[in-house]
């Protein structure tokens, strides 16, 4: 997959509508425009001296040759622009920006200001080129940061050697031989070897990971020191590297209100200037009295109006700040699917968090057995874990985990799994069951009074109908898990939710630990979904609402939410899927970093929107007075662009602030 290529294509894809022709040229010819630029200028700057030089010497003859003398550089630098408007009439789309400098040059060759109309089109150009490259320079800073697609995979044959393939050509069960140094072609399970693995491309953390044989490695990661032997577990289409270049490269086809206002705002403005160009040019001339007199001064007045009026400082440089701020998240380990939901993310006052592997670390261990008279503690393990064993939630594996001496999974049939409650089988010939408090009741099982007071989550164990003893299963929360909170909280946070399908007990104690407030516990996963849905309707209006889940069971929150943050979810094809923003990593962290980069965002797209009109109107109204000349018309158009390109880009330089 040629990724700069494919980045390129999209992000000019995405924003075509707006500002297609502002900076294609300049991409596809680069160099070419360059020097177009510079020839233009010698041949211009030369006319300049050789009119001034024999000018009062001159008879009219040479004078005129002289005057269309300067159509060889104006058509040189501006050719471009004059096609792309005669290609825009053509097609109807009238009033963008080569449409506008066309109007406005041919203009002020009308009037007789050859020097000014050729002046205007070879800054407006070098204006275009700069932007051009500070734009490239962006989007190339973006690149770089996601620069994580491989170039080749080294797939083992039968023999023992290997071959270099394409990334594309590899296939699940391959064997691939990956160097030090090298990145890990697609994601994968290590079959021999153990070293370091570098995922900060991917998490944007920068202490290697450890990986022995029988550990999943992801694809993007760079190796270490040590040769690695992995197996493919997926083809590279799959991987979650190209998932993630999807993403980033689509994620500004996705824009944000601001993006939509400007879009629509250029689609009323441009006309509206026109049209009062329009009436700049004739109305004062006819009220004058003097029409033939007056018309050549005001019809320069309206051409200028027009060069001051593009639009381009807004419609470039509001989507790169969104841009920029996409990138500088992505180099936080955090992908945002679209500029929309970094947008919302400034406004959240509202968070609702799942617990398990989210708050908490999400691996769960045996911390205490109880067995009732008559039972040990093996017993109890071994036939909750018989049962637990066909179950994949992280409770039952904790469990099977547990046992030292299993049934054989021969002895086990007839499974019956109640989502968040409970499970039962049979063991040989005996009917054993595990689940809370609520599924022993529902099986009519009489439990002691008097239980262990132990921390975490209580699994009661019922053989033949009979109570045999407790296993409580126990998950600590993340350390930083916290300060976290905390930092949202300082970053406009006013409510955090916990929901939890665990006990009251345990949902108290985590909820105690990291200063949550508000929590509601032994939930089912659509009860979580209903306490969302009430939550947006009580908030409507007010601030955003965020869920932040481990993207895989919380799937349908996650999609109901004004935000949905996937969170723990390396290589979580469900997560990627089913959030708008996901965390790399398992890091909490990293989620008031990304607010302040989005607040960062907004703030710089207001300003550039609030700069440029200030400036655009401020300009046309001494344009219209005849107090702006064209001059000041350009530095209205390509230097307020210029200024708020280089403002955006700060968020690439300074995201971490």
């Amino acid at each position: 997959m040629d990724h700069d290529h494919n980045h390129e294509h999209n992000h000019e894809h995405s924003h075509e509508h707006i500002h297609e022709h502002s900076h294609e040229h300049n991409h596809e010819h680069g160099e070419g425009s360059l020097k177009r630029i510079i020839i233009s200028l010698l041949m211009f700057v030369a006319l300049l001296i050789a009119q001034h030089a024999i000018f009062t010497t001159a008879d009219s003859k040479t004078a005129f040759i002289i005057k269309l003398l300067y159509f060889i550089p104006y058509l040189l630098v501006g050719h471009d622009v004059i096609l792309e408007c005669i290609e825009g009439i053509k097609h109807g789309e009238l009033f963008d920006e080569s449409f506008l400098m066309t109007l406005a040059t041919v203009g002020a060759f009308g009037c007789g200001e050859f020097e000014e109309a050729v002046a205007v089109m070879l800054f407006y150009q070098l204006g275009e080129y700069l932007q051009g490259y500070a734009v490239g320079k962006s989007r190339g800073a973006i690149s770089d940061l996601m620069d994580i697609a491989p170039e080749f995979a080294n797939r083992e044959l039968d023999g023992g050697n290997t071959e270099k393939i394409k990334p594309e050509d590899i296939k699940a069960g391959d064997i691939l031989v990956v160097k030090p140094g090298e990145k890990i072609p697609t994601d994968a399970c290590v079959v021999e070897g153990n070293g370091l693995i570098n995922t900060s491309a991917l998490t944007g953390e920068s202490v290697p990971r450890e990986v022995k044989k029988g550990d999943e490695v992801i694809s993007g990661c760079i190796n270490g020191d040590t040769l690695l032997r992995i197996q493919a577990l997926k083809e590279y289409d799959d991987s979650t590297v190209v998932q993630i270049l999807e993403l980033v490269e689509n994620a500004s086809s996705k824009k944000s209100k601001t993006e939509n206002f400007i879009t629509r705002f250029a689609k009323i403005y441009t006309p509206v200037v026109v049209i009062c160009a329009l009436l700049l040019a004739f109305i004062p001339p006819l009220i004058s009295g003097n029409f033939s007199g007056e018309f050549s001064k005001w019809i320069l007045r309206a051409c200028t109006f027009l060069v001051i009026s593009c639009p381009c400082a807004l419609v470039i440089s509001v989507p790169l700040a969104f841009f920029g701020g996409i990138g500088a998240a992505s180099k936080e380990g955090v992908l945002v699917k679209g500029s929309n939901y970094l947008e919302l993310l400034s406004t959240l006052d509202t968070l609702v968090t799942d617990k398990t592997g989210t708050l908490t670390e999400g691996k769960f261990s045996v911390s205490y057995i109880d067995a009732a008279e008559g039972y040990d503690t093996d017993d109890v393990i071994k036939y909750a874990a018989a049962v637990e064993s066909g179950s994949t939630h992280p409770i039952a594996a904790a469990i099977v985990e547990a046992c030292s001496k299993p049934f054989p999974a021969s002895k086990v049939s007839d499974v019956e799994n109640t989502a968040g409650k409970g499970i039962k089988a049979m063991v040989g010939k005996d009917s054993v069951a595990v689940g809370n408090h609520g599924f022993m009741e529902a099986e009519n099982t009489e439990l002691p009074s008097e239980q262990a007071d132990a921390v975490g989550t209580h699994c009661y164990v019922s053989k033949n109908g009979k109570y045999i003893g407790t296993i409580v299963v126990s998950d600590k929360p993340k350390e930083s898990a916290k300060t976290a909170i905390n930092e949202m909280i300082k970053n406009g946070i006013k409510k955090v939710i916990m929901l939890t399908g665990d006990s009251e007990e345990v949902a108290k104690a985590v909820a105690d630990y990291l200063g949550i407030t508000e929590y509601k516990a032994e939930l089912l996963p659509q009860d979580k979904v209903s306490c969302v849905e009430d939550l947006l309707k009580t908030e409507k209006g007010k601030g955003k609402l965020a869920f932040i889940g481990d993207g895989v069971n919380d799937a349908p929150v996650l999609a109901i939410a004004d935000v949905g943050v996937a969170m723990g979810s390396l290589g979580s094809d469900a997560a990627i899927e089913a959030a708008d923003v996901v965390i790399m990593d398992d890091e909490l962290s990293r989620i008031p970093k990304v607010m302040k980069i989005s607040k960062k965002t907004v703030g710089i797209s207001k300003a550039n929107i609030a700069f440029a009109l200030l400036v655009k109107f401020a300009c046309l109204v001494l344009g219209a007075m005849g107090i702006a000349n064209m001059w000041m018309a350009v530095f209205a158009d390509v230097g307020v662009a210029l200024i708020c390109i280089l403002n955006s880009s700060r968020l690439m330089i300074k995201h971490n602030e």
